[in-house]
């Protein structure tokens, strides 16, 4: 049997690159220590009060069909809360509820996309990127963002990149993997690029809750560009809530009303319980939250300060996010060998940074979504496999 050009393009790389991650699991479930930090998802569990919500709406029987964009409610909730951490003001028929962010980057993609058409994408950036820009048939142009400017996007390599075929931008601050947070004159000028020729500016902020220190600032508050960024965002990171799948994407109103009819032929709507419960995560007060961005921190320093302590190896201090890059270059080894060498004979699984695109060869990513007696382990191993490499 055949099958569609599709199935090619949303393989490949992409879809590799979590094979590392399928063996760990593999062997962790087969009862070896392994200590996995190749997948973001955080360790923590779901604030209590909003399981409730989520148990007690199923019980009062919310199991039906909802609004195809999200619950009204939920939504007017969306938009003061893009309004409180942006400074712009939106309508709730500008918000639209879908099945995570990453349901939300594929569905804006379909809307502003054309086959042929090009969006340009600083890298290392995260790996679903390449296969869900061309399940629309449109291409990827990256531009790199380099180890030794700490991961930063020059506006100048996005403005040389750009073509008749360009129609926007991608970028992702905090970002995955890198831990880089763009600052505001950088966004300003990418949002300059963006007036100047014309194009849609898509801002994945899904870590924008998780910060050390440097500032997270949205683009969409930028003069001139309300009505052309697409903010992206979900409760996965901020709320330790991945497996509940409710993200949301913010934009001009018509976008909303295109996403509405991609939804209705794709999710015809999130469950009613997940968005009910997703009512009290953004509005009641959940002192959980300040406590997963504090101990976030506090595992973020601890391996900083091991890791850069192993002689023949560098890493990058993270500015927000819950991943660190490990610079291995020195070894020898590629960033896919490392991570091999790695799972294969010291039990610690991370990703190797060539999947995140060429920028983030000679690197491999260590996620902060364990307990750092885990981080401490891995570290300890991470030590004897750089010791082995290098003998």
């Amino acid at each position: 049997m055949q099958y569609s050009k599709l199935t090619q393009r949303i393989g490949g790389d992409s879809a590799d690159a979590w094979q590392i991650l399928y063996r760990a699991m593999a062997r962790k479930n087969a009862g070896e220590d392994i200590v996995i930090l190749s997948i973001g998802d955080p360790d923590f569990d779901t604030p209590v009060p909003i399981v409730d919500k989520a148990i007690a709406s199923l019980q009062n029987g919310d199991t039906h069909y909802a609004e195809i964009v999200g619950d009204p409610e939920l939504r007017s909730i969306i938009a003061q809360e893009h309004k409180k951490t942006t400074g712009v003001s939106v309508t709730p028929d500008q918000v639209v509820v879908m099945n995570g962010a990453q349901c939300a980057l594929f569905s804006a993609i379909q809307c502003i996309l054309d086959p042929g058409s090009e969006i340009i994408i600083p890298e290392p950036m995260y790996t679903t990127y390449d296969a869900l820009v061309e399940a629309s048939g449109s291409s990827v142009v990256s531009v790199p963002m380099r180890a030794e400017n700490k991961f930063q996007v020059v506006p100048q390599d996005i403005e040389d990149a750009i073509s008749d075929k360009t129609k926007a931008i991608l970028i992702n601050s905090p970002n995955n993997p890198t831990g880089a947070i763009f600052p505001k004159e950088t966004l300003q000028a990418i949002a300059d690029i963006c007036q100047k020729y014309d194009l849609w500016l898509v801002s994945d902020e899904v870590y924008s809750t998780v910060t050390f220190g440097a500032e997270h600032f949205s683009p969409c508050a930028l003069e001139g560009m309300a009505d052309r960024t697409i903010t992206i965002n979900s409760l996965s990171k901020s709320h330790a809530m991945t497996g509940w799948r409710l993200g949301w994407l913010v934009g001009p109103e018509v976008l909303a009303e295109h996403l509405g009819n991609l939804a209705l032929c794709m999710l015809f709507g999130c469950p009613s319980f997940i968005q009910e419960a997703a009512k009290v995560a953004l509005t009641a007060p959940l002192p959980e939250l300040a406590q997963m961005r504090e101990t976030y921190l506090q595992r973020r320093d601890t391996l900083f300060s091991l890791l850069k302590a192993i002689d023949g190896i560098d890493c990058h201090l993270p500015d927000g996010g819950m991943f660190l890059m490990l610079d291995i270059r020195s070894t020898g080894l590629n960033s896919q060998q490392f991570s091999d060498l790695l799972l294969d004979k010291f039990d610690v699984a991370v990703l190797p940074g060539v999947a995140f695109g060429p920028s983030g060869e000679g690197h491999v990513r260590l996620s902060l979504g364990v307990a750092e007696n885990e981080l401490i382990k891995a570290a300890e191993r991470i030590a004897s496999c750089v010791k082995y490499a290098t003998r």
